[in-house]
């Protein structure tokens, strides 16, 4: 039912999120914000700890692409 990883990771991404979110709404940067939704958002819908830590680092280097083309 509840695998102890799948919610740890969870929690990580969605502290992550949170951060990411508060820091893009602070400095008004998209990709920030965008990045702290989807971190908030894709845990509910990964049971998989592979698949959680997969998209969640697909996620980050996603930002940091966009913030280096300038976005």
């Amino acid at each position: 039912m509840f695998d102890p990883t799948v919610l740890f990771l969870s929690l990580i991404t969605g502290g992550i999120g949170f951060v990411l979110l508060v820091y893009g709404k602070k400095q008004a940067r998209g990709p920030y914000v965008v990045a702290g939704l989807f971190y908030l958002v894709y845990p509910y819908f990964v049971e998989n700890a592979v698949a959680m830590l997969a998209i969640g680092i697909a996620v980050g280097i996603a930002l940091w692409l966009a913030v280096r083309a300038g976005w």
